[in-house]
């Protein structure tokens, strides 16, 4: 492994051509996008043709998409975890199979493969939950941040950025009394630093750059001592940095928190000054309306991973009743049963007709707000997710001429883009003005399926 930044060498100054653009509220034809230093200098409207020495990217061109949760990891689970039948909780052990077999060398060609993944789906931004901190059984790395520098190294080659979300992890749930709490079993082990304190102590030391942000993570309810939540919210708090935390997945952590503490994880959160507006809750699927309006009050956000829930039967959150009650909205793949933002982003609204048995909860322009401006805000860019002048030039290009795209009049491209393409109609990445992906093809991973074939099954051997 090679730790390195994100690869340099673009141009000072350069210029886009856009035969469509999404600008927010509506469909642009024809547009010119002067770039300088990685930021978006210029736009000029009613470009006809492109001008001299000007890049085209013909297609719906968006800001570049915000994928605010993933474990790399998970991606090895892809097929594997499809044969037979369980819960979350039977996913979980052949998870933590997979878990106990990485290594920072593994891990990082994993990340790289699984992030380029990422890049050809317009995904230039990437939040991910981390805690596979430690080697199997829990003896730290002689650099005890190999396995999070392995990620950020992972990215910079891969051409996405990154907010490494280093997550403390440090019991197995509840025990019987508010105090208690169980020890990490053997495999989890390797995610504990043993207390929040010496939690801070090693992420402290994590260094961020161009590409990539440092945040926090309470891996949830059940991993972090309430005594303890504190410490987290306290670290993320004096760096101004984004601060996540799985909510209320499953409803035997919410029993179980209301066993040991007579409230709901939400409520344990507010108590302890976890929630505000640099946090995000992922999930958030089973809430009460106490929980609703606490999240809102507070504008914590929810990121929703839709195909993961329906995947891991976790059921549907109350999405709507979340951002009317103040908590802004993104998208994660998550466990990366498939990595596609556009069916995120749709899976939330067609979840909510059969849910409600009613159409049109969200508009194509929110819908991609959540996977752009809002998401990007919540891994701690909020400059980013805006196609103006002063914003990092990030950018995604969807083909407006495949079989799924195809025949829609072009005012209405947001619609056909996130009610039918995937991420295989992605033609075009650009980040920080870098042209990552050219035409469908990886421009630093040459052969990304074989990346992947090759990293995973140098898991499962």
């Amino acid at each position: 492994m090679q730790l390195t930044t994100q690869p340099t060498g673009r141009p000072a100054t350069m210029t886009y051509w856009l035969s469509h653009v999404w600008l927010g509220t509506h469909v642009e034809p024809g547009v010119a996008l002067d770039v300088s230093d990685g930021l978006i200098a210029g736009v000029r409207t009613g470009v006809a043709a492109p001008p001299p020495g000007a890049t085209v990217l013909r297609g719906l061109t968006l800001p570049g998409l915000a994928n605010t949760h993933s474990h790399a990891f998970h991606r090895a689970l892809r097929s594997t975890v499809q044969v037979g039948s369980g819960t979350f909780w039977t996913w979980r052990e052949t998870m933590y199979q997979v878990a106990s077999r990485l290594t920072p060398d593994s891990y990082y060609d994993l990340a790289r493969a699984v992030y380029a993944e990422m890049a050809l789906a317009g995904i230039t931004a990437v939040g991910e939950f981390h805690y596979l901190h430690h080697a199997p059984g829990g003896t730290p790395y002689d650099n005890p941040n190999a396995m999070g520098e392995a990620l950020i190294a992972a990215a910079g080659e891969a051409g996405i950025r990154i907010t490494l979300l280093d997550t403390a992890y440090l019991s197995a749930g509840f025990g019987k009394r508010p105090t208690q709490y169980q020890q990490p079993d053997r495999h989890q082990l390797r995610f504990s630093d043993t207390t929040a304190d010496a939690w801070a102590e090693r992420a402290s030391l994590l260094k961020g750059g161009d590409h990539a942000l440092i945040g926090a993570a309470v891996h949830s309810v059940r991993a972090v001592p309430a005594a303890q939540l504190a410490t987290v919210a306290a670290w993320a708090e004096e760096r101004q940095a984004p601060l996540h935390v799985h909510l209320s997945e499953q409803t035997a952590e919410n029993d179980a928190c209301l066993a040991a503490h007579g409230r709901t994880p939400t409520r344990l959160l507010a108590d302890h000054g976890v929630l505000g507006p640099r946090t995000t809750g992922i999930h958030n699927t089973h809430l009460t309306a106490e929980d609703i309006a606490l999240l809102g009050s507070s504008a914590t956000g929810t990121c929703m991973c839709p195909t993961t829930e329906r995947d891991l039967a976790d059921g549907i959150g109350p999405a709507v009743a979340l951002q009317r009650a103040g908590s802004p909205l993104s998208l994660g793949s998550d466990s990366h049963a498939v990595i596609d933002l556009f069916e995120e982003a749709r899976a939330m609204e067609l979840n909510e007709r059969l849910r409600t048995r009613a159409r049109g909860h969200w508009t194509a322009a929110a819908l991609l707000r959540a996977a752009t401006v809002d998401g990007h805000a919540a891994l701690g860019r909020p400059e980013a997710g805006v196609i103006e002048p002063g914003a990092p030039a990030d950018l995604a290009t969807v083909a407006l001429d495949s079989v799924r795209t195809a025949g829609p009049v072009p005012r209405l491209a947001a619609e056909a883009v996130v009610f039918a393409a995937s991420a295989a109609d992605v033609r075009h990445t650009v980040v920080a003005g870098r042209h990552i992906v050219r035409d469908g093809r990886h421009a630093h991973v040459e052969d990304v399926p074989a990346a992947l074939a090759s990293a995973i099954a140098a898991l499962h051997r």
